[in-house]
């Protein structure tokens, strides 16, 4: 049998020393370039922006707002919060499949590009699908989707008993379509409201109402920013 001599002992804790250091050091890079972002530096020149109703906020202060008449959506990133796959299949009778969960991010991306479409044509913005001189170009991400009753598209009526339908977070950044230059970039999360706390029925039908108006808001809020920012001709 191998034994475990002195050197070996001695040799395991130098090198989990070591490990542990390694770490430390990886981990305190993003740390420090978080904490400069808090304080209002940023690593591509953008500034915060004092008056945000969103949770983060920042934009090129040289950027020219004016040039830009139209708008132009790509189609969103979608990603749900960790092990949510794993927490949904603990207390189901059908499983969350993977082709769930695509089915469930197509089905987010396009509400999305629809609700954001529909708000900012209503504000007289035109939505194109080509890069010119006087176009801006939007990237959005949904990410830490969080959806409590998942449409499954199983027969039957699925429904669960929830006090809030689910969260997620906008993250969405605003680019020069020609240039590929960065100029905004914000990020802001949500949770479906409920009824002042009290469980309620979740199904799909209500997912969607939820969804809809939490994507509502972020484009109604989106517009407000562009209206304040454009000068429009």
């Amino acid at each position: 049998m191998f034994k475990v001599n002195k050197f070996t002992k001695n040799f395991s804790k130098l090198l989990a020393a070591m490990s542990f250091a390694l770490c430390a050091l990886c981990f305190a890079f993003p740390l420090t370039a978080f904490a400069e972002e808090a304080e209002g530096i940023s690593f591509d020149g953008l500034k915060p922006v004092d008056d945000s109703v969103v949770y983060m906020a920042y934009i090129d202060p040289e950027a020219d707002f004016s040039v830009f008449q139209r708008v132009m959506i790509l189609d969103p990133f979608v990603s749900f919060t960790s092990n949510w796959q794993r927490d949904q299949n603990r207390n189901r009778r059908r499983n969350i499949r993977a082709s769930d969960m695509e089915r469930i991010k197509t089905d987010t991306a396009n509400l999305f590009r629809d609700i954001f479409t529909e708000q900012l044509e209503a504000a007289g913005y035109e939505i194109v699908h080509q890069a010119d001189y006087d176009v801006l170009l939007l990237r959005p991400a949904i990410i830490d989707l969080n959806i409590t009753a998942p449409d499954t598209m199983s027969a039957g009526r699925s429904r669960t008993l929830s006090a809030t339908a689910g969260a997620a977070t906008l993250y969405i950044e605003l680019f020069d379509s020609v240039s590929g230059t960065i100029i905004g970039r914000a990020a802001d999360r949500k949770a479906a409201r409920n009824s002042r706390g009290n469980l309620s029925w979740s199904n799909r039908v209500t997912n969607r109402q939820e969804a809809t108006r939490m994507f509502r808001g972020w484009a109604d809020t989106l517009v407000a920013f562009l209206d304040k920012h454009y000068t429009k001709k």
